[in-house]
């Protein structure tokens, strides 16, 4: 009988997952259809902007129109359902919680969209602008016309743009984490190392193979995991305080219990 019930509860926790899933893709088509409609005047600023001045982009096939369009209504729809998602996942994973870890969790959610519009302007008006002269630089010492895709040149921004974004994410993350109790600043710590690597990779692939630019992409990413722990140490310090709260209150009501 004990095996069925556990059968159940795996078979409801999987339905819910999938009802979560659907929504979240629901969601990501309708931002999806709504981005066709501001794709346009997004595409126009992207091309007027400074950093694509002095390029003549032009299209290699028929397709190429439309897959910028898909790309930039794709991103927008990313945008909008990130938050969410991330909510989503909080109606997932909260039957399991305390009522203070449920409210706790709960807050962080509306910072997903800020964050990540943070890392995209930090992405588009930093990163991206010193990418684009390093390669041009290059392009100009070999001799080279630049001629460009339209496909090509916005791959580039969206595959510079886009990670660095995310990653603006990272302290929310790990707050996130700690506030479920996955994650806690004395792991963080011990991680140290193996983050700092994975970070410098990151911002060594998505900056030209220069050192100012490594440097300059690499010193916000580290800042933002020292940031994170530090975050996490405070999300855990209040875990603490609140479980020994807990604790003795239930102390002190076994012991009025005995008394009486």
């Amino acid at each position: 009988m004990t095996q069925q019930n556990e059968e159940m509860t795996i078979t409801e926790h999987l339905s819910e997952l999938r009802k979560r899933l659907i929504y979240v893709l629901s969601v990501f088509v309708l931002g999806l259809v709504a981005g066709f409609f501001v794709a346009d005047p997004v595409y126009r600023y992207l091309t007027k902007a400074e950093s694509a001045q002095g390029f003549v982009l032009h299209a290699f096939s028929f397709w190429d129109g439309i897959g910028i369009y898909m790309k930039i209504a794709g991103l927008f729809s990313l945008i909008i359902t990130l938050p969410f998602t991330v909510f989503q996942i909080w109606k997932f994973v909260s039957p399991g919680l305390r009522p203070r870890e449920r409210k706790a969790t709960l807050k962080y959610v509306p910072y997903v969209f800020l964050l990540f519009l943070v890392g995209l302007a930090f992405a588009y008006y930093v990163v991206f602008p010193m990418a684009l002269a390093f390669t041009s630089t290059i392009t100009e010492k070999m001799g080279l016309v630049e001629t460009y895709g339209m496909k090509q040149y916005f791959s580039f921004l969206f595959g510079i743009v886009l990670p660095v974004s995310l990653l603006f994410e990272l302290p929310l993350l790990i707050m996130f984490l700690t506030g479920l109790r996955i994650l806690n600043p004395i792991r963080l710590r011990k991680m140290r190392r193996v983050s700092y690597f994975v970070l410098i990779f990151i911002a060594v692939v998505v900056t030209p193979p220069d050192f100012i630019s490594d440097l300059l992409v690499m010193i916000p990413l580290l800042l933002l995991y020292e940031i994170s722990v530090f975050l996490s140490a405070i999300v855990y310090r209040k875990q603490l305080a609140a479980d020994e709260a807990a604790e003795a209150r239930y102390v002190r009501a076994n012991n009025e219990q005995s008394a009486g």
